[in-house]
């Protein structure tokens, strides 16, 4: 069964920031705006109005003191408060370029941080909404009747083409930057919650795995007690086999704790070949295992075997392995129109095991993406249609077969074919430091 994430679970962690990171950041914007300030007006000379610009950067401390005192430092905030403090950082920061020269200031171009920023983290509609603020706030900068600080009795002009080249410079700067911002974070995040899903198919693999030993330990736990009450009933039904009133529930008694031997007898035996089938495992047994709970749901599930070697490979049972070789063939067997097989090659160096079926095959723009998280495997219209398709099957199932060291390839031969190949004494012994053969 392939794992599903809900899409509001998977973007949680990109929708709440913590309070205490935009704080940081704007006590870092309160000090080097101060700090600038000082040196322009008091170090440089250059005549400003400081009385207006002192004021604009006491708002912006002011309002981030508040929060500091009226929210813990743990505080998560939903991306409508973000979009609230990030969009008066943007107007806070533009009135001070306005109020100092506008596009002139060499500091200009810092409006697009803020924006950058959001595009990391919040919902595409509310960056999107920060980036048009950002927009009118560059156009109103080449309004703006102040001029840029400059020496005293000097006035820097600006002509107007330069200011047309510098808003264009910005504004293309920031779309530029807050798009590639969005879709690493994007990318990122998609990979995080991939592999979250992927640990969890893990972790399902093993408490499966896990209940064979429990299975066993239950057995021999449950063993002594069980030949108490045996010995316990066969005495009383030596003394009471013929009482007309407890003969007969003896003896039912008796026959019970009997089978309770048996079913543990069976469990303990089971365990015992369920554990030496684990140690050892030959790659036909290991592709019967995958192939058989696909079999009632399709007319023709075929395997063949192409022995380029004398011996067959036998390595460690990997649940990795078993996972993600199922659910490539859940996939070509749902996919399918009537046959499905799976080609089995192993020579001296390599094994490969091909998985084919008579379907439409990968659609051509989703194939040259397929493994990547969040792909719909088919055609992609048919895929939303369906409850729960996210497009994490193929990806997790890639995902642990390259960790068994094996290379996925997907292409398009009438159906669709995937063919898994890994060097051969990959397959033969587990993966662990100095494993590998000199």
């Amino acid at each position: 069964m392939k794992p599903t994430i809900p899409n509001t679970m998977m973007s949680e962690s990109r929708r709440n920031w913590r309070l205490q990171t935009l704080v940081r950041l704007r006590w870092v914007a309160v000090a080097g705006q101060t700090a600038t300030i000082f040196y322009v007006a008091f170090g440089l000379g250059f005549p400003m109005p400081l009385y207006p610009v002192f004021a604009l950067i006491a708002a912006l401390a002011l309002g981030n003191l508040l929060l500091v005192l009226r929210y813990p430092p743990t505080q998560r905030i939903s991306p409508s408060i973000a979009v609230t403090l990030i969009g008066f950082d943007i107007l806070q920061l533009s009135a001070l370029l306005f109020l100092t020269g506008g596009l002139a200031n060499p500091f200009a171009p810092l409006i697009c941080v803020p924006v950058i920023i959001s595009f990391t983290a919040l919902p595409l509609k509310y960056a999107s909404a920060l980036m048009a603020l950002a927009i009118l706030a560059v156009s109103a900068l080449a309004l703006t009747p102040f001029p840029l600080p400059w020496h005293p009795g000097i006035v820097l002009a600006i002509e107007p083409v330069l200011k047309l080249g510098i808003w264009i410079a910005i504004i293309s700067m920031l779309s530029f930057a807050a798009f590639y911002a969005h879709r690493v974070s994007l990318e990122a995040q998609q990979i995080t919650d991939a592999l979250a899903a992927t640990e969890l198919v893990l972790q399902r693999e093993q408490h499966l795995s896990q209940l064979d030993g429990l299975a066993a330990a239950a057995a021999h736990e449950l063993g002594t007690p069980l030949a108490t009450i045996s010995v316990v009933a066969k005495e009383m039904a030596q003394t009471l086999s013929e009482d007309p009133a407890y003969g007969e529930d003896v003896q039912l008694l008796l026959s019970q704790s009997q089978r309770c031997r048996d079913i543990l007898g069976r469990l303990t035996s089971l365990s015992k070949q369920d554990e030496a089938h684990m140690r050892r495992l030959p790659l036909s047994s290991l592709v019967e295992e995958v192939v058989a709970p696909h079999r009632p749901f399709i007319n023709d599930l075929s395997i063949s075997f192409d022995a380029r070697s004398e011996t067959e490979p036998v390595g460690t049972r990997n649940p990795a392995i078993l996972y993600g070789l199922g659910n490539l063939i859940e996939n070509a067997v749902e996919h399918a129109e009537t046959r499905v097989s799976v080609t089995v090659r192993y020579g001296e160096n390599l094994v490969e095991i091909i998985i084919e079926d008579d379907g439409e095959g990968y659609a051509p723009e989703i194939l040259p993406r397929i493994g990547e998280p969040f792909v719909s495997d088919r055609n992609r219209d048919q895929m939303r249609e369906r409850a729960g398709g996210l497009g994490l099957g193929l990806f997790i199932a890639k995902t642990l077969l390259e960790r068994s060291g094996a290379f996925v390839r997907f292409e398009n031969t009438g159906g669709a074919r995937i063919t898994v190949s890994w060097p051969r004494w990959r397959m033969e012994t587990p993966f662990e430091a100095g494993s590998r053969p000199s």
